[in-house]
């Protein structure tokens, strides 16, 4: 038997109620109709595994449309100030614990008012309720951890070269690191690495990482035009977004506009 058990809670009502009122106030998370049916915690198949004994007909009755639409029309979850404590683990059979609990939960997860997290919750004002499920903070802030580690061991290695340096901060900045110096370029590097280490892992790995940088300074340079995200040399489109302009360039038979390309952007650092 492995149980897990997950809270719903409520938005605090604010508001100039005193804290005693608000803290006994209850929320009901309640039906809502989808297509102009009442929304349902389960696919077909689902429902009739999980509903079976639940309903007064079995899954073969003929009422047993009419009997899962009253169900989950009525299906209310009152949620006071300290949450609802839900026991969502499964029998070593694989048969839910608690099957309220389970239903109500799958019910709570498809429910356009909850969000997943408290931060998603407060960022969308639809979303009255979320769930609190401590495995999933515990293994998200895990998968952030392991992400930071990522990006130091890749920062590690980008230092090494100072041209991979200056194509990482081209691609992850606004400014020129051809006119910064290399300790400069390190700690603008380092600070940009710690703020965004998921953007960081990405393009340090990224396999295209020299021509996006190269890309990038054509554009700046004013030799290639970026209208919106096509990119555009003279009056022909080389590419509707960046991958496609690196696809289109490292074709061998347009090997002579990337030789073109990298001739006048040497011409403009030398005027």
């Amino acid at each position: 038997m492995n149980s897990k058990k997950v809270f719903i809670r409520r938005q605090d009502l604010g508001g100039h109620l005193p804290k005693a009122v608000r803290a006994e106030a209850t929320y009901k998370l309640s039906s809502v109709y989808v297509n102009r049916q009442p929304l349902k915690g389960f696919n077909s198949e689902d429902e009739k595994k999980y509903l079976n004994g639940i309903l007064d007909v079995n899954p073969e009755h003929g009422d047993w449309p009419k009997h899962s639409k009253t169900f989950w029309a009525d299906m209310t979850i009152p949620v006071g100030f300290t949450g609802v404590e839900l026991e969502i683990g499964k029998d070593t059979d694989g048969n839910p614990i608690s099957i309220m609990d389970y239903i109500k939960y799958s019910f709570a997860m498809k429910h356009p008012h909850v969000a997943l997290t408290k931060e998603e919750m407060a960022a969308d004002v639809t979303k009255k309720f979320y769930i609190q499920d401590l495995t999933r903070q515990d293994k998200v802030r895990n998968n952030e951890i392991q992400i930071r580690k990522d990006a130091d061991k890749e920062f590690i290695k980008v230092t090494s070269s100072s041209e991979n340096m200056k194509r990482i901060l081209r691609l992850m900045s606004n400014t020129n690191p051809d006119r910064m110096s290399g300790d400069q370029v390190e700690n603008a590097l380092y600070e940009i690495k710690n703020s965004d280490p998921k953007k960081f892992v990405k393009i340090a790995t990224d396999k295209n990482l020299e021509l996006k940088s190269e890309i990038a300074e054509l554009v700046s340079a004013g030799v290639l035009r970026q209208i919106g995200n096509q990119l555009i040399f003279i009056d022909e489109i080389i590419g509707d977004t960046i991958d496609d302009a690196i696809i289109h360039l490292k074709d061998k038979k347009n090997s002579g506009k990337l030789i073109i390309l990298r001739a006048k952007l040497r011409e403009l650092s030398l005027a």
